[in-house]
């Protein structure tokens, strides 16, 4: 007897349907999979074997035939144990096929017939939805990222028995209780990251202010001990309220790479370590799974000793930088992942870390600062769009009981001047904030007057720029601007903002 369940397969952020076809037919007992299947789901004979059978159902002594369509497309993962069980269930009258039909069905099995946690099942059956499905079974352990799917009756169960209890009608079952998105969780972070306790670099707090207001990326450079690692990881705690589809894309991502627990709350701020390689940066492997770059997508990719990383590493990063997603490309598949993040980066002047301070003498030779910094190459940094000199803090800084400002107060005007650049932007699509504008935007957006112009003509010669630093230095002003609540650019915000270019000249001569 031939029957027939839906699923879901998973390509990069998009899910497309999956038909299985069990059939099972008088013959040599045999079991056959078919429609490029990889090896965990040819292993899923032996799972959904000893799942039927210490549930008390009767495993087939027969020719049985697995087909996994469309079958020119490469099906991955575990998550089609329990469709290919409920196949088996219906093409031998152990079950009802008539609602078989009605569900798209996901979920790894255990010998005991319990449905264990799959990953990339949020894409999917927001796919699923978005292709008319309206109802679907899936393992009990990823209830909690599906409380936000609109229109789709969720039910997560616990083992294989209630899925054929539900599909025989049993009204016992409810689906996933739907809930409504509220941000406010966003803003719980932990009190060692409040900048009120950072002492003094009240220059280096400013910059990170206006690079989190535009999306700015940010390199700190200074000696050790000057707070480089302590302001970026203050940045979560002044970034933007996150948005429903933020928070969304966020999820996405997480689920497939296996990382997300419950639902997105806050904004991802990533730090991989120096010795991370360019695959694990980027993306891929065998199966094309995300990256940090990904993993940091609408938040904060933090690169500590941003000259300690291989070169051919951080050159990875000048693509996904300038357009906000990165191409794995591998010889069975090719995806595309978001990965629209700020990059906060920080690095010593020197080897000995000390070039450049005013209270430390530097023991490095010319050749060997040059050989340093030249692991940077000129187009990373031009994608840089702040670079800020911080220098050691003061005894008197550290001393006095004063507070700086609270990250909730910086958070407020950040998201001021956010919002001020959704209603601007409102009409252009996928681009939220003004380091994202191109250059339509650019020339839209950010006129220059004439004391503006000829201040920026002239640094543009002195400081012999590029046009993307042009370009960049533009974007940085309009931030500055809205941070001020102007809507003209006017000549200080070009001189604020030029002097966060002055630094590039400096350590790359």
């Amino acid at each position: 007897m031939l029957s027939k369940v839906y699923s879901y397969g998973l390509k990069g952020l998009e899910g497309y349907p999956i038909e299985i076809e069990v059939d099972i037919h008088h013959g040599m007992p045999t079991y056959d999979i078919v429609g490029l299947a990889d090896a965990a789901i040819k292993e899923s004979k032996e799972r959904v074997r000893s799942a039927l059978k210490n549930n008390g159902f009767q495993y087939p002594v027969a020719a049985t035939v697995v087909n996994l369509a469309p079958a020119d497309t490469k099906k991955e993962g575990s998550c089609y144990d329990l469709p290919i069980a409920v196949g088996i269930l219906a093409a031998t009258s152990q079950l009802a096929s008539t609602t078989v039909k009605d569900y798209i069905i996901l979920g790894e099995l255990s010998l005991n017939g319990e449905l264990r946690k799959i990953n990339g099942i949020l894409p999917m059956l927001i796919s699923a939805r978005q292709q008319g499905a309206t109802k679907a079974i899936v393992p009990l352990g990823n209830a909690e990222e599906l409380q936000y799917i609109e229109g789709m009756q969720i039910y997560a169960l616990s083992n294989l028995v209630e899925v054929t209890q539900l599909l025989g009608n049993t009204e016992k079952y409810q689906p996933v209780a739907l809930k409504h998105w509220n941000s406010s969780t966003d803003n719980v972070y932990s009190a060692d990251c409040d900048m009120k306790y950072i002492k003094g670099q009240f220059a280096a707090k400013r910059a990170m202010e206006i690079a989190v207001a535009g999306g700015h990326n940010i390199l700190l450079i200074g000696p050790p001990g000057a707070g480089k690692t302590m302001l970026a990881r203050a940045v979560p705690s002044i970034m933007p309220d996150l948005t429903f589809d933020e928070a969304l894309e966020i999820a996405k991502i997480h689920s497939i790479a296996g990382t997300l627990d419950g639902f997105v709350d806050r904004r991802p701020f990533r730090s991989p370590h120096h010795t991370a390689s360019a695959v694990s940066l980027t993306g891929g492997g065998s199966k094309s799974r995300p990256g940090e770059i990904s993993l940091a997508h609408n938040g904060v990719l933090f690169l500590d000793e941003l000259p300690e990383y291989p070169r051919h590493t951080l050159e990875t990063l000048r693509q996904p930088l300038e357009d906000g997603v990165i191409t794995v490309a591998r010889s069975a598949l090719t995806v595309t992942y978001p990965a629209n993040f700020m990059l906060v980066a920080s690095m010593n002047p020197c080897p000995c870390g000390n070039y450049g301070s005013s209270t430390q003498v530097c023991k490095c030779s010319a050749s060997q600062i040059h050989n340093y910094l030249s692991k940077l190459s000129g187009p990373l940094l031009d994608r840089i769009d702040l670079h800020v000199e911080v220098d050691s803090v003061d005894y008197k800084d550290l001393q006095t009981e004063q507070l700086s400002e609270s990250s909730d107060t910086v958070r407020q005007r950040v998201n001021v001047a956010r919002s001020i650049q959704t209603q601007r932007l409102k009409d252009v699509a996928h681009i939220h904030c003004n380091a994202h504008m191109g250059n339509a935007e650019i020339k839209k957006y950010c006129k220059l007057d004439n004391r503006s112009s000829q201040l920026l003509e002239d640094s543009f010669r002195k400081l012999n720029l590029s046009a993307r630093a042009y370009n960049r230095i533009l974007k940085v002003a309009r931030t500055i601007a809205d941070l001020d609540q102007q809507q003209d650019i006017s000549v200080q915000h070009i001189a604020e903002a030029l002097q966060y270019r002055s630094l590039d000249r400096k350590y790359r001569a």
